[in-house]
């Protein structure tokens, strides 16, 4: 699926036998898919409605809508339902196209039947982020305001603090003189606002409730105590991102059952960490039976990740009988996706890398790679393209950009992390800023499969560049990998201003392997222009050869077999 897991239960419904083979091709691939059958194909499929998170129908459209019309209630609780024909041309999202996953369902069902996913959703439709596809709780006018965004009209942006939103159209911007007071409004806050027709509210997860609490607390005291703490504080429990304690609660039917309910985790810390906060109100009493002077101040305080210094204490500590409460708001920190493209074609580039691409207000990278992506981006993303050779810049802005609360996205081509801007973006990134990393494949995978099986076995990758790394250093790992007989890949082997390095690095493995060893050069994997040449050591023309390309050299037990490289795992069974 495009951004998530596929929903836990499915349930499929069809009528004919081409419809129950479309159903076989999905229950192989998803063992949480399941046929649910019934005495009519309306029983199966009401079935299918009450007992499944997701309903796939191999029925015709007017036929679904008709059976399910009566059942409809909520879109937040009702099933998505998504309509394959009997061809299956096409996979329709019917029903739940965000709030139940239908839209993603839709896109994964037919990248599994080779079908076309058909979304109707306005928002979908022109690239647009829903309101309820942020990931955060929505509230309000939702409908209206996502409306007036998709008719342009203005819509005043006023948040509280600078989260990390994903890129909004141009006509969504912050307070000015253009946008009139009565207007459309999209609020962030964490704090309980009066709605009306005009406003929606995006709930940021800045809240963390520590929680302290005798042995054998019931949930409901818990519960009814920090609903109270809140509401008294004007804030909002959808802004809740986890309740905290002390690892001896961890175990705490009363609280877990608190965090169950309100759909958060429960992250727990040890006392002497715990002991380590600087609290307004410790307590001696509490030290003696816990180890830590405080428990639900600090624990609010230390919050999911150990980091007390960007928080504030909003609500201190409030007890009852056997439950105490106390409520911190933590800044928001921006977002930096170091996400890997691949090696260029579309369809080599994954799922997660375009969900981030989409999550980005702001996407880095070297002009050719941005070109590639471009079509993904939502409107209104900032884009800010450079050249070859200044990779140190492109990260530096990159963190720069999230450093002030920006969601951003740098890009890279195969994986971020080989040879790419992870390295570079991560040796300036500090505590200010969440990390993801999104990998890609590489052009050493592309050029491995194109090639046939050349790292079936242990295999080294080195860089030929000297730009950063000395050619005596180069030299000593090349002469490793022989000596170690690895299978060995090339990047950047040769461009017009380095053309010996790549004669030097094939010597010193030829003094090691004989000369009929296979070595493989892929130019341009994936991409226009895509050329494989297969040598041996001691035919290989290093002219042939670019900064496109990828040199594989086997190692003393690779072979061609049927004109592909194979290196032999020397499995027991083929002996």
């Amino acid at each position: 699926m495009t951004d998530q897991n596929p929903p836990a239960r499915i349930g499929l419904v069809a009528a004919t036998a081409a419809g129950r083979r479309h159903a076989d091709t999905v229950t192989a691939a998803w063992p949480h898919a399941r046929l649910v059958e019934g005495e009519s194909v309306a029983d199966a499929l009401r079935s299918a409605w009450a007992g499944c998170d997701a309903v796939i129908a191999f029925l015709a459209t007017g036929a679904v809508v008709r059976i399910v019309a009566p059942l409809l209630d909520d879109k937040r609780t009702d099933p998505a339902v998504v309509v394959v024909d009997e061809a299956a041309r096409h996979a329709v999202a019917l029903l739940g196209g965000h709030a139940g996953g239908g839209n993603d369902l839709a896109e994964a069902v037919a990248a599994l039947l080779d079908a076309r996913p058909v979304i109707t959703t306005a928002t979908d439709a022109v690239g647009l982020p829903g309101l309820d596809t942020l990931g955060w709780p929505v509230q309000g006018a939702v409908a209206a305001v996502s409306r007036a965004i998709l008719d342009g009209e203005p819509v005043r942006l006023v948040a509280d603090a600078d989260w990390p939103l994903p890129a909004l159209p141009p006509n969504v911007r912050a307070a000015d003189e253009d946008i009139p007071d009565d207007g459309y409004r999209l609020l962030v806050t964490d704090r309980v606002v009066p709605f009306d027709g005009r406003t929606a509210v995006l709930r940021p997860p800045s809240l963390v409730a520590g929680v302290g609490a005798s042995r054998g607390v019931p949930a409901a005291e818990v519960t009814e105590l920090l609903h109270r703490v809140l509401a008294e504080a004007g804030l909002d429990p959808a802004s809740l991102r986890c309740l905290a304690s002390a690892d001896i609660k961890a175990d705490e039917a009363g609280i877990r059952s608190t965090a169950d309910a309100l759909g958060v985790p429960l992250v727990t810390w040890p006392a002497t960490r715990l002991a380590t906060v600087d609290v307004p109100h410790p307590s001696e009493v509490v030290r003696a039976a816990v180890g830590t002077p405080s428990v639900a101040e600090a624990a609010a305080l230390l919050g999911p990740d150990g980091r007390s210094d960007d928080a504030t204490l909003l609500v201190g500590k409030t007890a009852t009988a056997m439950a105490t409460v106390a409520v911190a708001r933590h800044a928001p920190r921006g977002r930096l996706a170091v996400v890997g493209l691949g090696p260029g074609a579309a369809d080599l580039r994954t799922p997660r890398a375009v969900a981030e691409l989409r999550r980005a207000a702001v996407v880095v990278g070297l002009d050719q790679y941005l070109d590639q992506v471009r079509d993904v981006l939502r409107p209104g993303t900032r884009v800010l393209s450079s050249g070859l050779g200044a990779e140190e810049a492109r990260a530096r802005a990159a963190v720069a950009e999230a450093a002030a609360g920006r969601a951003v996205a740098l890009i890279g081509s195969g994986d971020a992390g080989v040879y790419a801007m992870a390295s570079p973006a991560l040796e300036y990134a500090d505590e200010r800023i969440d990390v993801v990393g999104v990998p890609g494949v590489t052009a050493a995978l592309a050029a491995g499969a194109l090639l046939g099986a050349p790292l079936g076995h242990d295999h080294a990758y080195v860089s030929l560049s000297d730009l950063h790394t000395p050619w005596e250093v180069i030299e000593r790992r090349v002469t490793a990998a022989a000596e170690g007989d690895f299978v060995t890949l090339f990047y950047n082997p040769r461009s017009r201003a380095r053309d010996w390095q790549l004669g030097k690095a094939l010597g010193i493995l030829a003094a090691h392997r004989p000369p009929a060893t296979p070595v493989g050069v892929v130019r341009n994997a994936s991409r226009p222009g895509e050329r494989v040449h297969l040598a041996t050591l001691a035919t290989l023309d290093p002219a042939i050869v670019d900064m496109y390309s990828v040199v594989v050299v086997g190692n003393s037990d690779t072979r061609l077999v049927a004109g592909r490289m194979v290196t032999p795992r020397g499995y027991r069974w083929r002996s």
